[in-house]
């Protein structure tokens, strides 16, 4: 599985497929291609886990009609095929039905990410995701940096890169902006950067 991760290789989509469903079956892998390079997630912690559901309950509570997704994987870089598993998709509870693994991502206004604990974090969460992202036009990106104890709100998405990046403390209030019109009290943050 290493052989995969480090160093990236460089991969066509159809056979990056393959090789993540296979890969997740036998080993619970969770592999991206961003820039034509296979990489791969690492396993969520308890705590990275605690965040997700926190951001779901809120949602839910605020905006019933839509849901996080944890589990969707996207099609993102539409000129280079990319495939993204975003920790959380924010998108009407109907927008993947039908869809299988990797679904287009027109209907999402939302992608979440959470830090891990691991040596690609600041290329992936910080460098490639968000430009990523806003090659495939996904208004909102919203990174929950464990490390720096801060959240980076990315909007605007034009010409392949985000034109705002709002970021606060954890223990801030931040306002996501339309499409998803969510105030979030980011206090609770703190318990979880473990």
């Amino acid at each position: 599985m290493t052989a995969l991760a480090d160093p990236p290789h460089i991969m066509e989509t159809e056979h990056f497929e393959e090789a993540a469903r296979i890969l997740a079956r036998l080993e619970g892998a969770r592999l991206e291609l961003i820039d034509g390079k296979v990489r791969s997630k690492p396993m969520p912690d308890g705590d990275h886990g605690r965040i997700i559901q926190w951001l779901t309950r809120i949602c839910m509570q605020h905006r019933p009609e839509l849901w996080l997704d944890g589990n969707q994987g996207l099609k993102v870089q539409p000129y280079r095929g990319g495939r993204a598993r975003p920790d959380g998709s924010l998108a009407p509870s109907d927008a993947f039905v039908g869809q299988g693994e990797w679904a287009e991502p027109e209907a999402v206004l939302m992608v979440v990410e959470v830090t891990s604990h691991d040596s690609d974090t600041d290329r992936r969460d910080r460098v490639e995701k968000p430009r990523a992202y806003a090659e495939t036009g996904i208004p909102l990106y919203l990174l929950i940096d464990r490390q720096a104890c801060q959240l980076s709100l990315y909007s605007e998405p034009d010409d392949g890169r985000y034109e705002t990046i709002h970021i606060v403390p954890f223990g801030k209030s931040l306002h996501l902006p339309d499409p998803v019109g969510i105030t979030l009290d980011t206090e609770p943050l703190k318990n979880w950067v473990g």
